[in-house]
């Protein structure tokens, strides 16, 4: 029957949707593990490069046009400054000085903070689900700010990190969508990366000693995840689904994520969750239902 395709395609998409949800979420464990054998620019730097050569690679072989006008690139400059290396160059900072479920728990705060620079500088209307959604996000980094202010290895700095990439990568958001640049998303986000990746090794040259390459087998490991699933596979498979998922899909699938994060930081970094950090988690995924279930998200990757 014509109709039998339709189920078989959605259960395809839910399966994807399900292998991002966990992308994303051990992403934020294995950066951390990766932090202890190599510095947290260079990281960026490398994992980057390699993921953005090997998108170009995909897509280019696939026949699309990867070439990137001249008159394109003044734009794309300030969309990758937002999206992509804020977001990055904040996140990896704040993994490095937090625990890493619990700055997935922060960097997913991003949606409430996408709608907040909305009513604050473009005339969105504040309702009282957004109003909501606001006073958890308040709580919840209350709550973890005030657990690092008081344990006595805290880096209540992180939290300072992280709400710099929720914010990067929020106005970032909000110039995407306002962006006038008619290219495929996939030439936009590879030419993102390839141009930030150039400044994370600039900045990464200034700011920190360069490595020595004699990491261990599961540091390789961990850079061949960075490059190869976080940066390739994750990336390919999203581009793949956002047309054809609903919004209500996408938005449980980033309430996930800091979840999946937390859990599995226990095995692959040992983090013990605090309370706090379920506490924060709840209410951070309360935010992120009353912003995304009534709007059309589209995440970034860590």
């Amino acid at each position: 029957m014509a109709t039998a395709p339709g189920p078989a395609l959605r259960s395809g998409a839910l399966i994807g949707l399900a292998a991002l949800t966990l992308m994303w979420g051990l992403n934020w464990p294995l950066m951390k593990f990766s932090l202890r054998e190599l510095t947290p620019l260079y990281f960026r730097a490398i994992t980057m490069t390699g993921g953005s050569l090997l998108l170009y690679a995909f897509y280019a072989l696939r026949g699309q046009d990867m070439r990137l006008p001249r008159a394109a690139w003044p734009a794309l400059a300030v969309l990758a400054a937002t999206n992509i290396f804020g977001w990055h160059l904040f996140s990896i900072l704040g993994v490095q000085a937090l625990a890493s479920g619990r700055a997935a728990i922060l960097g997913f705060t991003m949606p409430i903070w996408t709608v907040l620079l909305a009513i604050a500088f473009f005339g969105e209307r504040l309702t009282p689900r957004i109003a909501w959604a606001a006073a958890c996000v308040g709580v919840a980094v209350l709550l973890l700010l005030g657990d690092e202010l008081v344990a006595l290895a805290g880096n209540p700095l992180g939290v300072l990190w992280m709400q710099l990439a929720a914010l990067s990568w929020a106005l970032g958001t909000i110039l995407m969508r306002r962006s006038r640049l008619v290219l495929p998303t996939p030439v936009i986000t590879v030419w993102m990366m390839l141009l930030s990746s150039v400044v994370f090794w600039v900045v990464a040259a200034l700011a920190e000693p360069f490595p020595l390459w004699n990491f261990s087998a599961p540091m390789w490991a961990a850079l061949v995840w960075g490059f190869a699933i976080n940066y390739g596979i994750a990336q390919i498979i999203w581009f793949g689904l956002a047309r054809e998922l609903p919004a209500t899909a996408s938005a449980f699938s980033i309430m996930a994520v800091p979840l999946v994060g937390i859990l599995s930081a226990t095995w692959i970094v040992g983090e013990i969750p605090r309370w706090q950090d379920w506490i924060a988690a709840v209410f951070v995924v309360g935010a992120i239902a009353a912003t995304l279930l009534a709007r059309k998200s589209s995440p970034p990757q860590p």
